[in-house]
C-alpha cells in the first residue's frame, strides 16, 4: 500500500462543495468515482486539507489517498486527469510517507478573495469574483486589516454553525493586490481558518473601505466573541479561492 499526495485545482461553480453529500455533485465524489474505476470497483477514500463550500474554488487544494496499484505517481496523475471532469485538474501527484496527512499535517493556508470593481456588471466573471461597483478607500481597508493580524479568538468572524470548540486562530498577514484598475485581490495567510471566516473578514474589510466600520469597532468585535455583534455581511462564495496549503 502506497500513500499519494496530490495538489488539485477546481472550478467550484458546478459543485455543491468539496465534501461528499447524497445526490449532489461534489469534488470528493468525482475523484473517488475515478479512483474506484481505477481500482476495479474497490472504494478508495481521499482526505483533503479541508472542505470548501458550494461555489468556492481551489488553486492549490491538497488531498491524499492510499493505493495498492503498482503504478508510478506520474501515471496516476495522467489517469486521474483523464478520468475526472474538466472542472478538476491534478497539478501534481507524488508518493509520500505513510504518516503524511493532508488535513492534520497542515501548518498554514492561504486564501484569496477576488473583487471586480467595474461599474458595469461583467457576466463572464460572475462565477469567479464579487462584483462590487462601489468606491473603496484602500488605506482604510489596510488600517482595518491591521487589527485582525495575530492570534485572536475569531468567534465574531465565523459562522454560528462552526463546530470547533476553539475559535482561536493566527492570521499571519492580509495583503491587497490591485491586479488592474478593476480587480482587487485580498490574500489571507494564517495557521487555519474557521467556517466562513475568510468570507466574513472580506465583508468586514469591504465595509471598512466604505467607512461603514472603523478599526476600533473591529477590535471591539474581536473582544465580544459574538457573531451578532458584527454588522458586516458574509461575502458570497464565488470570489473565494483556496490558494495554497503549507506543510512542514
Amino acid at each position: 500500500m502506497t500513500r499519494y499526495k496530490a495538489i488539485i485545482s477546481y472550478d467550484g461553480s458546478g459543485f455543491y462543495g468539496y465534501q461528499v453529500q447524497p445526490n449532489t455533485r461534489t469534488v470528493q465524489a468525482e475523484i473517488e468515482k475515478a479512483l474506484k474505476k481505477m481500482h476495479k470497483g474497490k472504494n478508495v477514500r481521499i482526505t483533503a486539507s479541508g472542505r470548501t463550500d458550494t461555489g468556492v474554488h481551489a488553486k492549490g487544494q491538497v488531498i491524499h489517498f492510499d493505493s495498492e496499484l503498482d503504478i508510478t505517481a506520474e501515471k496516476f496523475q495522467k489517469a486521474l486527469q483523464v478520468m475526472t471532469p474538466f472542472d478538476i485538474s491534478f497539478l501534481t501527484v507524488e508518493e509520500v510517507p505513510d504518516d503524511f496527512h493532508a488535513r492534520f499535517g497542515t501548518v498554514g493556508k492561504e486564501y484569496r478573495y477576488v473583487v471586480k470593481r467595474m461599474k458595469v456588471f461583467d457576466p463572464f466573471s460572475r462565477n469567479f469574483a464579487l462584483h462590487y461597483p462601489y468606491e473603496l478607500d484602500l488605506s482604510k481597508m489596510k488600517l482595518a486589516s491591521e487589527r485582525l493580524i495575530g492570534e485572536h479568538d475569531f468567534t465574531s468572524f465565523c459562522s454560528a454553525r462552526t463546530e470547533r470548540d476553539s475559535k482561536v486562530r493566527t492570521l499571519y498577514s492580509i495583503d491587497f493586490y490591485e491586479e488592474d484598475e478593476e480587480t482587487l485581490v485580498i490574500a489571507f495567510q494564517g495557521n487555519g481558518f474557521l467556517y466562513n471566516m475568510v468570507r466574513i473578514l472580506t465583508g468586514t474589510l469591504l465595509d471598512a473601505g466604505q467607512g461603514r466600520i472603523s478599526p476600533e469597532e473591529i477590535s471591539k468585535a474581536l473582544l465580544a466573541r459574538d457573531r451578532q455583534k458584527l454588522i458586516s455581511k458574509t461575502a458570497p462564495p464565488q470570489g473565494l479561492y483556496l490558494w495554497r496549503v503549507d506543510y512542514e
